[in-house]
């Protein structure tokens, strides 16, 4: 429509401009139909805007950011909030956040930081089925997920999520920014700089194993060759800041891990008698040189196949 604004301009102008009489050769057709028909033809080629979105379909979405769509998730790939063992102070804290979120009241963004495999995605996902599950009234909470290569978009999701009647959380798993890599600008903009602001319907959760979301070697590299290294490392550590909560996951104990592959096996009834599969799972975190959520997990498939026990309906700790 723009388009044939702006020709339709050009013909009224072009009309009442001096011209020179046609040639007796040529017959010439009126400016303001040639206009109208270029305008057609490139309001043809213009995509249409994309549709509003319907909050309805489902409870999650996962953001296209090349199609500024938003794709429903019919089942996400979650675990029950009952089986995320050793983590309980940071999921009592984000249960609690989350649901005074839903309700309408402050509530901050968090940052969801620490050891790899201890729950981290796992948690932000089980905590929002448990806020959507004991709610009875009020606006639906929702749970967006962004991918981290579409973080620059986020201004542009976060319109599209600001009309809305819903209440969503805006997720985006393993979140982290390398050397020349400024996009970590636009989210924080996004969060709390910008002019308009965060939507009061919007919360912003992350997951990373870093702390100040960039390699340590970035900070030390800064304070090495700034001209002001004190300036230079707050532009970047600065971006953490927007998060009001930290929840740091930290590597659980031998006792923690052992809770987890039980809690596992009675959950998804493995017939292991349970001195064999603490046995075993020691064994198995043995091998991997490492214990978690995600080590447990992996360990209870292995056990369940051999057991021919058949999972289903849930995801790995992240």
């Amino acid at each position: 429509m723009q388009c044939r604004c702006i020709l339709r301009h050009a013909a009224t102008v072009a009309k009442h401009a001096p011209t020179r009489a046609p040639t007796p050769d040529h017959a010439v057709t009126p400016l303001a139909s040639v206009l109208d028909r270029i305008a057609a033809a490139l309001e043809r080629l213009t995509p249409p805007p994309p549709p509003a979105p319907d909050f309805s379909n489902a409870d999650a979405f996962v953001w296209q950011a090349a199609s500024q769509h938003l794709q429903p998730v019919e089942r996400v790939n979650r675990v029950a909030i009952s089986l995320l063992k050793g983590i309980d102070r940071v999921r009592d804290t984000l249960l609690d956040n989350t649901a005074r979120f839903a309700s309408g009241l402050p509530a901050n963004n968090a940052l969801l930081w620490g050891a790899r495999g201890m729950g981290k995605s796992s948690l932000v996902k089980a905590v929002h089925a448990e806020v959507v599950a004991a709610r009875r009234a009020g606006d639906p909470l929702k749970l967006v997920e962004i991918h981290r290569e579409d973080i620059e978009s986020l201004p542009e999701l976060m319109a599209r999520l600001r009309p809305a009647r819903c209440r969503f959380i805006v997720f985006c798993d393993d979140l982290s920014f390398d050397g020349g890599d400024t996009s970590y600008k636009s989210l924080k903009a996004a969060l709390e700089g910008g002019l308009e602001g965060r939507p009061d319907n919007v919360l912003f959760y992350a997951t990373s194993n870093r702390r100040h979301l960039i390699p340590r070697d970035m900070v030390d590299n800064e304070r090495a060759t700034a001209i002001n290294p004190g300036e230079a490392v707050e532009e970047k550590v600065s971006l953490s800041d927007r998060f009001g909560l930290w929840l740091g996951f930290h590597n659980c104990s031998q006792d923690e891990y052992l809770t987890m592959v039980m809690a596992y096996a009675a959950h998804f009834r493995v017939p292991t008698p349970p001195d064999v599969l603490a046995r075993e799972a020691l064994e198995w975190a043995a091998t991997r040189g490492n214990r978690s959520g995600r080590v447990a997990w992996q360990f209870i498939q292995d056990s369940a196949g051999r057991a021919g026990v058949t999972i289903s309906g849930a995801d790995a700790p992240g």
